[in-house]
């Protein structure tokens, strides 16, 4: 039976009491942030779940997905062109 589509509200929580209300890893005190800033230096799994046992790969698709979904909202997440490349010739 094929395993159902795990979204990253499932796995990630915020809540005010843990790490002051930064997005973590369901369970866990693992910032998201802390997990793509890893993976961003160094995108070497195994290094990563070397340091953080508790995390496994839907924890770590979670995050990934997570930070898809804000950038996707975010308007002002899209990078400007240089202003040379903004002005006609």
């Amino acid at each position: 039976m094929p395993k159902e589509h795990v979204t990253y509200q499932d796995r990630i929580v915020i809540d005010p009491t843990i790490v002051v209300g930064k997005p973590v890893v369901k369970g866990t005190r693992i910032p998201v942030v802390l997990v793509l800033a890893k993976l961003a230096r160094k995108p070497d799994f195994k290094e990563l779940f070397a340091d953080y046992p508790r995390l496994t790969i839907e924890d770590v698709q979670a995050c990934l997905e997570y930070a898809k979904t804000l950038v996707e909202k975010e308007k002002k997440a899209r990078p400007t062109p240089p202003s040379a490349a903004r002005r006609p010739s």
